[in-house]
């Protein structure tokens, strides 16, 4: 039987002995704790060199001592203590696992770490996870100021990593350094410069997705918050995750080996290798270790607490829609009050070319499947007026530095929304400059838009099965050459027998109709110019224009009891347009309610609720599909379809139909209903033009 033997400046109380099979041979292992004291952990080497076959030294973080500070010094010393004896610490063996743990999470969960905000408490013990993680996100920063010298500090980037370890070690190695950290704990100056090192540190964690940190200094987290954090760590326990589950930790990643079901140190699996090998440490080549690993079945774990819960993070580009918009966000609210029109005039122009900005954050959002999002709403400033007055290079550029920012927050993919998924190619440049992952939304916006305008048709009680298995009635689709337009209408020429299509590109309109007679035979399309000519046959309208507030269609030629979903950001229908024909139900697009409590400033709809472009981007987000998903002018049908089914699958609700009043409840769709006229009166003149808002009050809720 081979015999090995842990000496770990760490506690007593963790001692075990354990007997075990390794590599086909018995083995016994001992671990024999110093409780911090080097001097006794030489004593405890010297008692057992000759008992065993192999000796693997273990230095906790918090382990300290009045002798050489250290790691290779520490080593040195103990190695002359049992110069005959072999002797090692599981560093190349350590580098690996710790490695291996993140390419192993990874490619598991695929994406996990892009752009994650991570803090690593000890840079020096983690290197090999650092080197890891810089290749998958830029967001790294260390501890070590704070836990070396009390200084409230952070490093944030390996290459200042690196040039402090080389100033600290040599700092640490002086005899004053040693004999300074030992009392400054003592020092009035020390205690009142320590809750600033506390501070740094709580901040970094409340900032941090990923913590990765030693067993013993857990401790160190027990005041932070930690909900929904992942920590990488080693020698997970039952203990151990009871801990992490009572602070509401998401997800653990353990490094360490375990054998015969006890975690053990990188040390001790060195050890045994080192005896059933015959070799000394420094003999051990990568065959030795990955033949190992392979015949114990070794591998990083991954670990939840509480049950299965992953958060994943997004970003969402906004802009304001109008100069109303401006006056609501601080400081320009008080601006509005004493400003005349061509002052506003003016701050809409400077706005245009502020940077973007967080507005707000948004967290809550929980799926039953167990995934969270949470993510950044940025601002960047134009106005649909300023947006389109520039070339697209104006907006590309504010998108791209959007990016940017959500990159360093620690977003996984961005969305784009209004009018900056218009500009230009619709996305396609951005997403091919920027550092993460981009979507426009419009997939989920048909799709949303539909949704609504068929719900709103059953509730007031026009929807009706044809001979052909379609919905009977007219469908129109006004703006239908542009991205969501179009697909609304290879949508409706699916599900209703006819449909009409609208735009001034008469070009794209012929393709458009050739391309819906191929995809669906029998359909019945016409096309025109303009939406007047056919709009008073209509039962269901989409608006998807990008007219930025032009009269696209004579709402008082719309036939009573039509459905018109507004999917135009600005509204293609105005307020005061809609309150002239209350027995008309005019929809804001397909709104749609995110699942959980979800937490976010206004965005003008009811809490939790949010546009479909902006949900397209949480369902990305919480489905871990990290790519760039509706882009260009052209959206893909089996997208539509793909966002749709993903987006129930996460919880996600039509949203209570609004209008720009708020929210319609049944006594508006009822009244609706009673005031369409009947079929018989459609051919009148007169029913067609009468402005029955005169007669009837508005049927929207203030």
């Amino acid at each position: 039987m081979k015999s090995i033997a842990s000496i770990s400046l760490g506690s007593s109380e963790d001692d075990y002995t354990l007997e075990t099979h390794f590599l086909g041979e018995p083995v016994k292992v001992m671990r024999l704790g110093a409780n911090g004291d080097l001097e006794n952990a030489g004593r405890l080497l010297e008692s057992v060199r000759f008992q065993v076959d192999a000796i693997g030294l273990s230095f906790p973080d918090t382990a300290s001592g009045t002798l050489p500070a250290s790691k290779a010094a520490k080593v040195a010393y103990l190695k002359q203590r049992a110069p005959d004896a072999c002797i090692g610490t599981g560093e190349g063996l350590r580098g690996l696992l710790q490695e291996w743990a993140v390419r192993h999470v990874q490619t598991t969960l695929g994406h996990f770490f892009d752009n994650a905000r991570v803090l690593i408490l000890d840079g020096r013990s983690h290197y090999p996870i650092a080197r890891a993680l810089k290749e998958h996100t830029d967001n790294l920063a260390f501890a070590n100021p704070s836990l070396d010298f009390g200084i409230p500090r952070l490093l944030t980037s390996l290459d200042q990593m690196d040039t402090y370890s080389t100033m600290a070690d040599k700092l640490l190695e002086r005899p004053a350094t040693r004999w300074l950290r030992r009392t400054i704990s003592h020092n009035p100056i020390w205690k009142l410069g320590k809750p600033l090192s506390d501070g740094a540190i709580r901040h970094a964690v409340a900032e941090s997705h990923i913590i990765v940190v030693s067993p013993d200094q857990l401790p160190l987290l027990g005041k932070t918050d930690l909900d929904g954090k992942t920590l990488m760590t080693s020698r997970v326990t039952g203990d151990t995750l009871a801990w992490m589950k009572a602070h509401k930790v998401a997800m653990v990643v353990d490094d360490s080996p375990w054998l015969a079901g006890h975690p053990v140190g990188v040390n001790v699996l060195e050890a045994l290798i080192c005896a059933t090998h015959s070799r000394t440490p420094e003999q051990l080549s990568a065959d030795d270790f990955l033949q190992a690993i392979h015949a114990t079945g070794i591998e990083p774990r991954i670990l939840y607490p509480d049950g299965y819960r992953r958060v994943n993070r997004f970003a969402f580009v906004i802009h304001p829609l109008s100069q109303q918009y401006l006056t609501r966000a601080h400081p320009l609210d008080w601006i509005s009050e004493v400003s005349p029109k061509p002052i506003m005039n003016l701050v809409e122009k400077a706005v245009a070319y502020t940077p973007p900005f967080v507005y707000s954050k948004v967290s809550g959002i929980h799926s039953p499947t167990g995934d969270e999002a949470e993510g950044w709403l940025i601002t960047v400033g134009g106005t649909p007026h300023e947006i389109m007055a520039h070339r697209p290079e104006f907006t590309y550029e504010r998108l791209l530095a959007a990016a940017r920012l959500a990159k360093k927050l620690g977003a996984q993919i961005m969305g784009l929304g209004a009018f900056t998924k218009v500009v230009g190619d619709a996305g396609v440049t951005v997403a091919r400059q920027a550092p993460l992952p981009i979507t426009t939304g419009n997939s989920y916006s048909a799709s949303g838009a539909l949704w609504a305008a068929h719900e709103a048709a059953r509730r007031i009680g026009r929807v009706r099965v044809g001979e052909s298995g379609k919905l009977a009635g007219n469908a129109m689709v006004v703006g239908a050459t542009g991205a969501i337009g179009s697909v609304c209408a290879r949508l409706l020429a699916k599900a209703v027998e006819t449909i009409y299509l609208a735009s001034p590109e008469p070009a794209k309109l012929l393709a458009l109709k050739e391309s819906i007679e191929q995809e669906t035979p029998g359909a019945r399309v016409h096309v025109a110019a303009t939406a007047d000519k056919d709009v008073a046959d209509m039962d269901m309208i989409v608006t998807a224009t990008s007219g930025a507030g032009k009269r696209i269609l004579d709402i008082m030629k719309v036939k009573p009891g039509c459905v018109i979903t507004d999917v135009a950001r600005p509204l293609d229908i105005s307020a005061e347009d809609v309150a002239r024909r209350p027995d008309v139900l005019v929809i804001e697009s397909g709104e749609i309610e995110l699942p959980g409590n979800v937490q976010m400033k206004d965005i003008g709809l009811p809490p939790g609720i949010v546009y479909a472009c902006l949900a397209e981007t949480i369902v990305l987000a919480l489905e871990g599909r990290f790519e760039n998903y509706t882009l260009g002018r052209h959206i893909e049908w089996g997208k539509v379809q793909e966002i749709y089914k993903l987006g129930l699958k996460h919880g996600m609700k039509l949203a209570a139909i609004s209008g720009v009043n708020g929210a319609f409840t049944d006594e508006d769709f009822e009244r609706v209903r009673q005031l369409s006229v009947p079929e018989q009166l459609l051919d009148d003149p007169a029913t067609q033009s009468h402005d029955v808002s005169a007669e009837v009050p508005c049927n929207r809720k203030p």
